[in-house]
């Protein structure tokens, strides 16, 4: 395997439900847009490439993680389309690869190495869970000893995996050696017609590979879609110093 890092960060998200222009991962937290934390984070690690996948009308955040790369999603098609937008940037690469969507700002160093070392442990797909408060309507993490495996959405849980509390954040990361056979497997026959990155899980299964989860506090892994979401960042962010 590669000793070298990469990072593909998902920017392309509109801030809509923010009632706001700017693009989602713009919006401040402690006065820093959302990605700038992510990143700044990423360079403590350090990692060797970061790529940040925007929208067509992504001018602004390209600007912002200037000098690092970015690769535009001409059409929203879920969360697995959007990491595979990335390929060409990361042709050949054989190293962990973290998948960090950009309205996660606080998961912390410490969190990104724990997932890399699991890649490093033989783990194809490696994925950050926690225990809400309220599991409500996460995704549901289903292990079997220290192995994942399976993502269960919701919508789609049984009574006995909706009373599973091991949730879901959104954070994976790959061995870059199968990442984009992974993606080019998932299908998107769902009632949105999406490429949906959760299903990573089955398909690196099918493959034969192996995929683990591991625990990171919620406050780490909060997003925001809106704004009050976006105060409880900084009320997270603030209390962390």
């Amino acid at each position: 395997m590669d000793n070298k890092i990469a990072a593909v960060i998902l920017g392309a998200g509109k801030g809509t439900r923010m009632k706001s222009d700017k693009p989602k991962v713009l919006m401040p937290v402690c006065g820093k847009p959302m990605i700038k934390h992510i990143i700044e984070t990423l360079e403590t690690i350090p990692v060797d490439e970061i790529v940040t996948v925007i929208s067509p009308e992504g001018d602004e955040v390209a600007k912002t993680v200037a000098p690092y790369k970015t690769c535009v999603q001409n059409a929203q098609l879920g969360t697995g389309h959007a990491v595979n937008c990335a390929k060409d940037l990361l042709k050949g690469f054989t190293g962990p690869v973290l998948v960090i969507f950009g309205d996660t700002p606080l998961i912390t160093k410490k969190t990104f190495e724990r997932s890399i070392d699991k890649v490093k442990e033989g783990f194809a797909v490696v994925v950050l869970g926690f225990r809400p408060e309220d599991a409500g309507r996460y995704g549901r993490l289903v292990m079997k000893g220290n192995e994942l495996e399976r993502i269960v959405e919701f919508k789609d849980a049984s009574e006995e995996e909706k009373a599973i509390d091991f949730c879901n954040s959104g954070f994976m990361a790959f061995d870059g050696k199968y990442l984009f056979e992974i993606l080019a497997r998932i299908g998107n026959k769902n009632a949105a017609g999406e490429f949906y990155l959760t299903d990573a899980v089955e398909v690196a299964h099918q493959m034969g590979l192996k995929c683990t989860a591991f625990e990171g506090k919620p406050e780490e892994v909060a997003s925001a879609n809106t704004l009050e979401e976006l105060a409880l960042l900084e009320t997270y962010a603030k209390a962390r110093g």
